[in-house]
Formats: structure tokens, sequence, C-alpha cells
């Protein structure tokens, strides 16, 4: 079998696959990094750190992403894959929450997930490291294919422009986010908001002017016109006024004719249909509905529902994204430990493909056990591993059930289409004995 990229010896293959100008930027390539990718990488980077609704969307997806975390789904409950994965989970700490967060805020700030595979002396995967996206070069030729699969990418010191490192292509993996041409292993990928940079400089630069009109133009100021008045007395009158600027002024007495008149603010300081036509746009571009950060003026529940299905769909897409960078290195650990991961029916994934309550979940396995799918793919629809589940239930039932009972009849479970919440079915389950 071959990896990911790598080309099957001899094929039937003609023509490039990169466009023409990926072509050139891989000429390019052979001598340094890509710059366009990296300005914006850095871009991002700052709009994360200057603008809290960039952060908020960067953390709110990672969070939905892992939210569960990681579980390996099989069949077998005998498989000698459960043990190796539990020590693959430890070793790499993918159990802790923090670890798979920072790999999928990564993977949407850069637009890539360079995962490096560190072995031990014995041959074991011992930890998965996140490389920078901007310091590595994938070795492509003109015809979007690796060189040398043994030197697939390697990682430059932007600082001295020398090679830091060279990594084969089983020992770092990289997850592309819409990648201009999946098969062009040259055509990274791009960040979640790269498209979004320019509306949300211009949001920023109208926020600034909102707050500055305000600031100028909001407070009362009076118009004082002294008919006659030479400079100098112009110049002490105001001397005079100003001197008592902070006091509360009543009265205004003067020995010319003249006048002291009020000058309104900016009555038209309520009117943001520009700040609010740019919020619009810029979250037009993102993963996330505005209703579900915080703006929700005059947006109808019925709309958010269907934006927020809309967002559980992205977040199915970068989930499969995002576990099949972990698969890959469990598959690389039994390949090392003389197992064939082909032989072995298994997927790596995570516990809640879809951010729902609890209720939510266990209505929708109801309704897929209604309708007669096994019970190994309803327990897989929720998340749980049927191996361990049909395990833990042997052994409760030798430990915790001294007694059993008779078995009792399987629930019946009836679905009424069109009776639940927004036109959704209705679940009633009766329990026979």
């Amino acid at each position: 079998p071959t990896l990911p990229g790598e080309t099957a010896g001899p094929t039937s293959e003609a023509g490039r696959r990169a466009t023409p100008e990926n072509q050139i930027r891989a000429m390019y390539r052979q001598f340094y990094v890509d710059y366009d990718l990296r300005a914006t990488i850095l871009d991002i980077r700052q709009m994360d750190q200057a603008d809290g609704r960039v952060k908020r969307i960067h953390a709110r997806v990672a969070r939905d992403v892992t939210r569960g975390g990681l579980v390996l789904l099989q069949t077998d409950p005998a498989s000698p894959l459960r043990a190796e994965w539990d020590r693959f989970v430890r070793r790499l700490q993918l159990d802790r929450a923090e670890k798979l967060k920072s790999d999928a805020r990564g993977l949407l700030k850069e637009g890539n997930l360079p995962m490096q595979w560190v072995l031990d002396a014995a041959g074991n995967v011992v930890s998965a490291v996140r490389m920078p996206t901007e310091t590595m070069r994938p070795n492509v030729g003109i015809n979007g294919q690796f060189l040398d699969p043994r030197v697939a990418y390697t990682q430059m010191d932007l600082s001295n422009g020398l090679e830091l490192a060279a990594f084969p292509l089983w020992q770092l993996t990289l997850a592309r986010l819409d990648p201009e041409n999946f098969d062009d292993m040259g055509a990274l990928g791009r960040p979640f908001l790269d498209a979004s940079r320019e509306i949300w400089r211009k949001l920023r630069m109208t926020d600034t002017d909102l707050v500055i009109r305000r600031k100028h133009r909001a407070p009362l100021r009076l118009s004082h016109v002294l008919e006659g008045a030479t400079e100098a007395e112009l110049q002490a009158y105001q001397d005079r006024v100003e001197a008592n600027a902070e006091l509360i002024q009543t009265d205004f007495y003067l020995n010319k004719k003249g006048a002291v008149t009020a000058v309104q603010g900016d009555a038209a300081l309520g009117e943001i249909q520009d700040v609010l036509y740019l919020l619009d746009s810029f979250f037009a571009g993102t993963p996330l509905p505005k209703g579900l950060m915080g703006y929700t003026d005059g947006m109808a529940r019925d709309i958010l529902e269907d934006l927020k299905r809309d967002y559980y769909d992205e977040v199915d897409q970068l989930q499969d994204t995002l576990a099949w960078v972990y698969e890959f290195g469990f598959r690389l650990q039994l390949l090392l430990k003389d197992i064939n991961p082909d032989a072995e029916e298994f997927k790596v994934t995570f516990a809640e493909r879809r951010t729902e309550t609890a209720t939510q979940t266990v209505d929708r396995a109801l309704k897929l056990s209604a309708l007669g799918l096994p019970k190994s793919m309803v327990w897989e629809e929720v998340g749980y591993n049927p191996a361990t589940v049909e395990a833990r239930r042997d052994s409760d039932a030798k430990h915790y059930d001294p007694y059993p009972e008779p078995a009792a009849a399987a629930p019946t479970v009836k679905v009424t289409p069109g009776n639940g919440r927004k036109g959704e079915s209705a679940t009633d389950i009766g329990h026979g004995r």
C-alpha cells in the first residue's frame, strides 16, 4: 500500500495536475517557502489577537469540532486494536482536550495541519507534534507530485534561509483545508477566514470611526458672537469663559451686541447601517452564523435553526479532516507493531458528531433503531465503540447481576412523523415484559 500523496509506481497518468500558476510557484518553492501563505497566516493570527470576535470564532469552532474527544469504532471485541489504541492515546495525549483543541485551532488559523510523528527507540509512535505551516516547504515538482517520498517536506529557517529538517512522507502528515486542488500535493490549504480579511479591516476601521465621531460630535457646544469686538477683547472674553469651563455655566455677560447660541450634537449618531452591513458581510464568510455569536437583532428563530444545521454540517466535515490525521498516525503505529491495519475493520472519529443536546442524541439513536439499523451502527452513531459496549455489558452481567431475571422483551419504538417540535418526528417507547 502507498502513502497518501505517494505515486504507486509507473501508471498511465499524463499531463500536470497543478494549474499554470501553481507550476510557477512550485519552481520558486524549490528554494523557499510560500510567502503569500505566510502573510495570510500572520494576518489571521493578528486578527485572532486583536479582535475578540475572531478569537471567539476560532475557539467556538475548535471546541465544537473536538467535543467529546476521539473514539475508536470497531465491531470485533476480541480485536487487539483496543489495547493498542489506548496506549497510543495516552502516549500522544490525545485524551486531553487542550491537545485536540490546539490542533483544531491550528487547522482553522493556518488552513493546514502538519503533524510530525515522533518514534522512540522501540519503534513506537510517542508524540504527535504540530509543526508551523509557514515554515514547511512541500518538495513538489511542476506536475504536482512529490519529487521523492523520502524527502517529501522540508522545514525552513526563515531567519537564515537554511533547511532545518527534511521529513519523509510517512513521518509528516499534512491535512489541508480547502486546497485549490486536492490532487496537487503542492497546493496547500487556506485559513478559514482568509477571504474575510479585507472585510475585517473595513469593519475595524468603521468601528474606530464610529467611536471618534461620537466623541467629537455628540457633546453640546455653544457659539459666542460678539459684534464689533477687537481681537484683544475677543481673546479676553474667551479666556474668562474657558477659565470656568469645568464649572456649571448658567449666565453669560456681554458688553457688546452679541449672542450665545447652543449648537446641538450630531443627531445622526444612531445611524449605523454601514457598520451592520460590514458585520453581516464578515460573518457571511465565517462558519458561525451571526446569531450564534450574540447578534440576534432582527433574526427569526426558524432562520437561526436553519443556520445552525448548516454550521453543524461544517463541523462534521472538519471533524472528518482532523480525525483522518490521527487515524493515519494510528495506522502507522499498527504497522510498526506488525499489525496489518487493512486486515482490521476500524475507524477513528470524534465521539459527538453533532453539537446536539443529550436528549436530541438519544432521540436520534432511538429513531435509527426503529428503522431497523443494527445495534452496533446505532452505538456508533451515538458516539460509543460497539465492542466496548458489548464488553462492558458482559462484564456487568457477570459481576453485578448474580440473580438475572428472564430476558425482557425488546422495547417497542414508535415514531410519529411531523408530530415533534418544528415538524420533526416524535418518538414513543414502550417496555414489554
